[in-house]
């Protein structure tokens, strides 16, 4: 397999992988993550090529992990394996004054932790639009890129009205990380058209609704809230209900699973391809719930898979029936403000 298939560049000088592993898992509610296993499991993660880490400063141990697991991979294969790595963090102030002094605190703080000398990107996030004050940290996150603490500077969950305004103040974004899956394709209304125009990148996650979209769902009854036993079923079951509900949700699960079949592989792997495929997408980002659970044999099958046009007409033979997510929520990340 060529690693062309596997990596994408998301500037010219940072190739990821793809298949990014998301941290949000062990910032807590997504069962009891043990360290040590964690950081050995991370050490499995690299050895087979996942090599591109997703977290923030606000997903509890997540930076503390990275920065042991560089320590513990450097004594084990030398200083020159954490080249290797890449890692992304994210910088999630309260909003309020942002000056120089308080961007560049979280930052250093991150740097620390994580044990680099430099943020490969920090996405950024902001809860209030109301408060202006992002473009003033925006402006002190690219003046510490200039200073060699940050190479790229990219965001999260903001909408493309808000990205606009960036690009106009003269802003160079690599990224936006959102949310696009087989059944939120809001995206693809105002957000793709913009970022190819502007050459700015999507990292996307909920691509596999949290365990949804995976053969243990179908053919079941709707679960119940007592059932949804992490964060992001929660989270992604409430998508699921505003999209179209779970009868539907079965039918595009059938279509699914018919596809992974023909293909010899699961529906995870479907679902991710599917967004892997569509223009300005740089890659998925898959939970890694450490220590307790993975899929790195599976995940590895989306790098060789070719989804057809039949395919593609299939899916959204389901999709074309549902509800359109872009009226009832609005733009990337409006549902969080």
């Amino acid at each position: 397999m060529s690693q062309s298939q596997k990596t994408c560049k998301l500037a010219s000088d940072l190739e990821i992988c793809k298949i990014l592993n998301g941290m949000w898992q062990v910032a807590g509610g997504h069962g009891k993550i043990d360290s040590e296993s964690a950081i050995s499991e991370m050490i499995s993660y690299h050895d087979s090529g996942f090599t591109t880490w997703d977290m923030a400063d606000i997903y509890g141990p997540a930076e503390e992990y990275i920065g042991e697991f560089r320590r513990r991979l450097a004594k084990i294969k030398g200083e020159d394996e954490l080249d290797k790595i890449q890692a992304l963090t994210k910088f999630v102030p309260n909003p309020g004054l942002m000056t120089r002094e308080i961007v560049e605190h979280y930052i250093d703080k991150s740097i620390q932790k994580m044990n680099v000398k430099e943020i490969d990107l920090v996405q950024f996030h902001w809860w209030d639009y109301s408060d202006t004050s992002y473009l003033d940290a925006l402006h002190h996150l690219f003046t510490l890129q200039d200073e060699k603490k940050i190479r790229h500077v990219g965001l999260t969950n903001f909408d493309t009205e808000r990205i606009e305004i960036m690009v106009e103040n003269g802003f160079k974004l690599s990224s936006n990380q959102v949310q696009y899956s087989i059944i939120d394709q809001r995206p693809e209304i105002k957000m793709v058209p913009f970022c190819q125009k502007h050459d700015i990148q999507l990292l996307c996650y909920g691509t596999l609704l949290g365990g949804f979209l995976s053969e243990n769902y179908k053919e079941k009854p709707e679960p119940t809230r007592s059932q949804l036993y992490t964060s992001s079923l929660q989270k992604y079951k409430n998508m699921i209900d505003a999209w179209g509900g779970w009868d539907l949700f079965q039918e595009l699960l059938a279509i699914l699973y018919d596809i992974a079949k023909k293909h010899h592989v699961s529906i995870a792997n479907v679902a991710a391809k599917y967004i892997l495929d569509k223009p300005s997408v740089a890659g998925v980002i898959i939970g890694t719930r450490l220590g307790i659970s993975e899929h790195r044999q599976d995940n590895a099958r989306v790098f060789s898979l070719n989804l057809d046009k039949e395919d593609k007409e299939n899916i959204k033979s389901v999709t074309s029936r549902s509800q359109d997510l872009f009226l009832s929520i609005g733009d990337c990340g409006d549902e969080y403000r």
